[in-house]
Protein backbone atom coordinates (compact mmCIF):
# COMPACT_ATOMS: atom_id res chain seq x y z
CA UNK A 1 0.00 0.00 0.00
CA UNK A 2 1.50 3.34 -1.59
CA UNK A 3 1.85 6.03 1.46
CA UNK A 4 -0.05 9.07 0.98
CA UNK A 5 1.91 12.59 1.34
CA UNK A 6 -0.02 13.23 4.64
CA UNK A 7 1.34 9.88 6.14
CA UNK A 8 5.01 11.01 5.12
CA UNK A 9 5.24 13.88 6.45
CA UNK A 10 3.24 12.60 9.92
CA UNK A 11 5.40 9.97 10.08
CA UNK A 12 9.31 12.17 9.29
CA UNK A 13 7.47 14.42 12.09
CA UNK A 14 6.67 12.42 14.33
CA UNK A 15 10.34 10.53 14.47
CA UNK A 16 11.72 14.00 15.14
CA UNK A 17 9.47 14.39 17.92
CA UNK A 18 10.31 10.85 19.07
CA UNK A 19 14.14 11.35 19.28
CA UNK A 20 13.76 15.33 20.63
CA UNK A 21 14.85 16.86 17.05
CA UNK A 22 11.75 18.91 17.39
CA UNK A 23 11.71 19.65 21.28
CA UNK A 24 8.38 20.51 23.47
CA UNK A 25 7.02 23.41 22.71
CA UNK A 26 8.41 23.46 19.06
CA UNK A 27 6.14 26.02 16.67
CA UNK A 28 5.03 23.70 13.57
CA UNK A 29 4.75 25.90 10.93
CA UNK A 30 2.74 24.73 7.94
CA UNK A 31 4.18 27.26 5.32
CA UNK A 32 7.98 25.54 6.51
CA UNK A 33 6.84 22.51 6.90
CA UNK A 34 5.07 22.38 3.18
CA UNK A 35 8.40 23.93 1.63
CA UNK A 36 10.31 21.28 3.12
CA UNK A 37 8.40 18.21 1.93
CA UNK A 38 7.51 20.38 -1.65
CA UNK A 39 3.75 19.65 -0.64
CA UNK A 40 0.59 21.60 -0.42
CA UNK A 41 -0.60 22.92 2.58
CA UNK A 42 -3.31 20.34 2.23
CA UNK A 43 -1.74 17.39 3.28
CA UNK A 44 0.16 19.30 5.64
CA UNK A 45 -3.09 19.91 7.48
CA UNK A 46 -3.86 16.92 7.76
CA UNK A 47 -0.18 15.38 8.89
CA UNK A 48 -1.15 17.96 11.84
CA UNK A 49 -4.64 16.15 12.72
CA UNK A 50 -2.67 12.67 12.67
CA UNK A 51 -0.24 14.14 15.18
CA UNK A 52 -2.57 15.40 17.07
CA UNK A 53 -4.67 12.30 17.66
CA UNK A 54 -1.73 10.35 18.37
CA UNK A 55 -1.06 12.96 21.20
CA UNK A 56 2.21 14.45 19.85
CA UNK A 57 1.52 17.71 18.47
CA UNK A 58 -0.93 20.54 20.11
CA UNK A 59 -3.20 23.14 18.24
CA UNK A 60 -3.58 26.38 20.32
CA UNK A 61 -5.11 29.21 19.64
CA UNK A 62 -2.88 32.19 18.47
CA UNK A 63 -0.08 30.21 19.02
CA UNK A 64 -0.55 27.73 16.01
CA UNK A 65 0.47 23.94 16.32
CA UNK A 66 2.83 23.04 18.56
CA UNK A 67 5.18 19.78 19.97
CA UNK A 68 3.36 18.41 22.98
CA UNK A 69 4.58 19.20 26.21
CA UNK A 70 6.75 15.99 28.23
CA UNK A 71 5.05 15.71 31.40
CA UNK A 72 4.30 13.42 34.31
CA UNK A 73 0.31 13.68 33.61
CA UNK A 74 0.11 12.56 30.48
CA UNK A 75 2.90 9.95 30.62
CA UNK A 76 1.08 8.36 33.38
CA UNK A 77 -2.14 8.36 31.21
CA UNK A 78 -0.78 7.18 27.86
CA UNK A 79 0.91 4.54 29.65
CA UNK A 80 -2.94 3.30 31.65
CA UNK A 81 -4.44 3.16 28.06
CA UNK A 82 -1.56 1.17 26.57
CA UNK A 83 -1.68 -1.58 28.96
CA UNK A 84 -4.98 -2.30 29.25
CA UNK A 85 -5.54 -1.97 25.65
CA UNK A 86 -2.38 -4.17 24.98
CA UNK A 87 -3.49 -6.15 27.39
CA UNK A 88 -6.53 -6.85 25.24
CA UNK A 89 -4.53 -7.91 22.03
CA UNK A 90 -2.26 -9.96 23.57
CA UNK A 91 -5.51 -11.68 25.15
CA UNK A 92 -6.35 -12.37 21.67
CA UNK A 93 -3.30 -13.18 20.21
CA UNK A 94 -2.54 -15.50 22.75
CA UNK A 95 -4.20 -18.08 21.12
CA UNK A 96 -2.86 -17.23 17.27
CA UNK A 97 0.81 -17.70 18.74
CA UNK A 98 2.47 -19.68 16.55
CA UNK A 99 6.20 -21.13 16.47
CA UNK A 100 7.03 -18.64 13.80
CA UNK A 101 5.39 -16.13 16.30
CA UNK A 102 8.15 -16.90 18.97
CA UNK A 103 10.65 -16.79 16.33
CA UNK A 104 9.91 -13.00 15.29
CA UNK A 105 9.34 -12.20 19.34
CA UNK A 106 12.88 -14.00 19.72
CA UNK A 107 14.55 -11.88 17.33
CA UNK A 108 13.03 -9.01 19.09
CA UNK A 109 14.68 -9.83 22.43
CA UNK A 110 17.59 -10.67 21.08
CA UNK A 111 17.90 -7.39 19.11
CA UNK A 112 17.35 -5.77 22.42
CA UNK A 113 19.94 -7.62 24.34
CA UNK A 114 22.82 -6.77 21.75
CA UNK A 115 21.45 -3.05 21.06
CA UNK A 116 24.66 -0.86 21.57
CA UNK A 117 22.46 2.27 21.74
CA UNK A 118 19.56 3.68 22.47
CA UNK A 119 18.54 3.96 18.79
CA UNK A 120 18.87 0.19 18.41
CA UNK A 121 17.41 -1.01 21.49
CA UNK A 122 14.22 1.17 21.12
CA UNK A 123 13.35 -0.46 17.36
CA UNK A 124 13.98 -3.67 19.16
CA UNK A 125 11.17 -2.87 21.83
CA UNK A 126 9.00 -1.77 19.43
CA UNK A 127 9.64 -4.91 17.66
CA UNK A 128 8.64 -7.09 20.55
CA UNK A 129 5.59 -5.42 21.72
CA UNK A 130 4.27 -5.28 17.83
CA UNK A 131 5.25 -9.19 17.62
CA UNK A 132 3.98 -9.71 20.79
CA UNK A 133 0.26 -8.75 19.73
CA UNK A 134 0.68 -8.90 15.88
CA UNK A 135 -1.44 -12.15 15.65
CA UNK A 136 -4.33 -10.60 17.26
CA UNK A 137 -6.50 -10.28 14.46
CA UNK A 138 -7.79 -6.60 15.35
CA UNK A 139 -5.92 -3.93 12.56
CA UNK A 140 -7.91 -1.40 14.40
CA UNK A 141 -6.51 -2.25 17.98
CA UNK A 142 -2.96 -2.17 16.50
CA UNK A 143 -2.67 0.82 14.67
CA UNK A 144 -3.72 2.45 17.88
CA UNK A 145 -1.10 0.75 19.30
CA UNK A 146 1.42 1.39 17.36
CA UNK A 147 0.71 5.14 17.62
CA UNK A 148 0.86 4.92 21.51
CA UNK A 149 4.51 3.06 21.07
CA UNK A 150 5.56 6.39 19.51
CA UNK A 151 4.28 8.56 22.55
CA UNK A 152 6.02 5.93 24.73
CA UNK A 153 9.30 5.93 22.30
CA UNK A 154 9.13 9.50 23.04
CA UNK A 155 9.53 9.71 27.02
CA UNK A 156 12.17 7.38 26.43
CA UNK A 157 14.69 9.36 24.24
CA UNK A 158 13.41 12.27 26.84
CA UNK A 159 14.47 9.82 29.71
CA UNK A 160 17.88 9.13 28.25
CA UNK A 161 18.90 12.63 27.64
CA UNK A 162 19.09 13.13 30.54
CA UNK A 163 19.96 10.19 32.76
CA UNK A 164 21.86 8.72 29.86
CA UNK A 165 21.05 5.26 28.82
CA UNK A 166 22.26 1.43 30.17
CA UNK A 167 21.50 -1.36 28.30
CA UNK A 168 18.32 -3.37 29.67
CA UNK A 169 18.14 -7.43 30.56
CA UNK A 170 14.69 -7.70 28.88
CA UNK A 171 14.02 -9.56 31.86
CA UNK A 172 10.34 -8.68 31.82
CA UNK A 173 9.89 -9.41 27.68
CA UNK A 174 11.04 -12.89 28.95
CA UNK A 175 8.75 -13.34 31.97
CA UNK A 176 6.01 -12.79 29.37
CA UNK A 177 7.10 -14.88 26.79
CA UNK A 178 8.13 -17.53 28.78
CA UNK A 179 4.25 -17.44 30.38
CA UNK A 180 2.72 -17.71 26.65
CA UNK A 181 4.69 -20.64 26.26
CA UNK A 182 3.32 -22.40 29.37
CA UNK A 183 -0.24 -21.34 28.10
CA UNK A 184 -0.09 -18.94 31.40
CA UNK A 185 -2.19 -15.80 29.56
CA UNK A 186 -3.82 -14.66 32.46
CA UNK A 187 -0.23 -14.23 34.14
CA UNK A 188 1.44 -13.25 30.49
CA UNK A 189 -1.24 -10.59 30.64
CA UNK A 190 -0.60 -9.12 33.72
CA UNK A 191 3.38 -8.78 33.90
CA UNK A 192 2.45 -7.25 30.58
CA UNK A 193 0.12 -4.36 31.94
CA UNK A 194 2.54 -4.34 35.05
CA UNK A 195 5.34 -3.52 32.45
CA UNK A 196 3.69 -1.04 30.95
CA UNK A 197 2.56 0.47 33.77
CA UNK A 198 5.46 1.00 35.46
CA UNK A 199 5.97 3.21 32.60
CA UNK A 200 8.30 5.76 35.10
CA UNK A 201 11.27 3.45 34.90
CA UNK A 202 10.94 4.36 31.36
CA UNK A 203 14.08 2.48 30.08
CA UNK A 204 12.64 -0.65 30.41
CA UNK A 205 9.12 -0.25 28.80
Amino acid sequence: MTETIAAGIARSLAEKIMTGELPPGAPLRQDHIAEEFAASHVPVREAFQRLQAQGLVVSEPRRGVRVAPLDQASMREFAEIRAHLEALALRHAAPRLTAGSFEKIELALIAGDQATSIVEWELANRSFHRELVAPCNMPRLLAMLDELQLVNSRFIFAATRTAGWQPGSGLAHRQIVDALKLHEVDKAVMLLQKHIQGLEHVQDA
